[in-house]
């Protein structure tokens, strides 16, 4: 037999064995993934304690608060943990979160569980539960608000770039990267600060149910260990899911209720993406296909606009 008409066989075997492997991994991949639409409902569907993680950077999520009011508007849901793993982020988004939380707390005890790091807007949202639950060497507080904005003009005198502007009044889009920001204009983003800012410690005056003047002492941005806020009444107990469990039956919820995690899920195309694209590599026929063209997903880009109150690192 001709060599070119056995390379053609092999080429058209090894073509359909490539099909049959995708519609092999699909069916897969749409049976795990019904499998895991239809377990998740079925854990939902039953009295439980619903618990949702809160980490990263705190800002205006839709989908957060859509979830939020689901866990509040549920029959089933008879209460909720809310772990926070976060540094903060914007004042309003931290707001927001505290507002839904609060919300749930009016119809079911809600459990403020701070793990390794709730400061700043992370710690606003832990007191919005009706008891804080931290680690022994969790980090909780830098109470503040921040408003930052660069300085490039330095940059741009060195290149020789002048920018030029006419505004209707002194204070229209101050302060600006451009020039040094005015008096004025220092003191108009010094008296928002302070207002967000005072904002905040009446918040947690209100929620731990201290004095002004004992909370003003502990907003200056400082950090503590979850033993630090024991003692600075920033929190109410060291512990984990034993002193939840111990906190929720004291408010009558029963002990052998399931916990179901309300966490966001991913999505199913990226689920399918990522099964089809490691089977293909694994039964050696990523040269068939471009797995990097199936699977490739942009990282989210993360814009913070406003006033923050978020913990940094400081930088020498």
């Amino acid at each position: 037999m001709d060599s070119s008409i056995i390379t053609d066989r092999r080429r058209l075997r090894r073509k359909l064995g490539f099909w049959r492997l995708i519609a092999v991994a699909l069916i897969v991949a749409l049976g795990f993934a019904f499998y895991r639409f239809a377990l998740g409902e079925a854990g939902t569907q039953r009295p439980h304690i619903a618990h949702v993680t809160i980490s990263g950077l705190i800002v205006d999520d839709d989908e957060l608060l859509e979830r939020l009011k689901k866990v509040e508007t549920s029959d089933q849901v008879k209460a909720a943990v809310i772990s926070i793993s976060s540094p903060g982020g914007t004042t309003y988004g931290g707001e927001k979160v505290f507002k839904a939380i609060r919300a749930i707390s009016a119809k079911k005890p809600v459990v403020s569980d701070v793990r390794t790091l709730a400061a700043s807007a992370g710690y606003m949202i832990a007191t919005a539960g009706d008891t804080i639950i931290a680690g022994d060497s969790s980090i909780t507080g830098s109470i503040g608000v921040i408003f930052q904005y660069p300085q490039i003009q330095p940059l741009l005198d060195k290149i020789g770039v002048s920018l030029q502007e006419i505004k209707s009044s002194p204070l229209k889009a101050e302060p600006s990267p451009f020039h040094e920001a005015s008096e004025d204009a220092k003191a108009m983003i010094r008296n928002m600060v302070v207002d967000s800012y005072n904002w905040f410690v009446d918040l947690v005056a209100d929620r731990r149910k201290l004095p002004r003047d004992e909370v003003l002492k502990l907003a200056d941005g400082t950090i503590y260990t979850g033993r630090q806020a024991l003692k600075a009444k920033l929190v109410d107990a060291i512990g984990g899911e034993a002193e939840i469990r111990a906190y929720l039956t004291s408010r009558g919820i029963n002990a052998d209720l399931p916990m179901v995690d309300w966490d966001k899920k991913s999505n199913t195309p990226f689920l399918l993406a990522g099964a089809v694209s490691r089977l293909i590599t694994i039964f050696g026929y990523d040269d068939l296909v471009k797995t990097q063209d199936i699977n490739g997903i942009l990282p989210p880009k993360l814009l913070l606009d406003g006033l923050l109150s978020v913990w940094q690192v400081g930088r020498d």
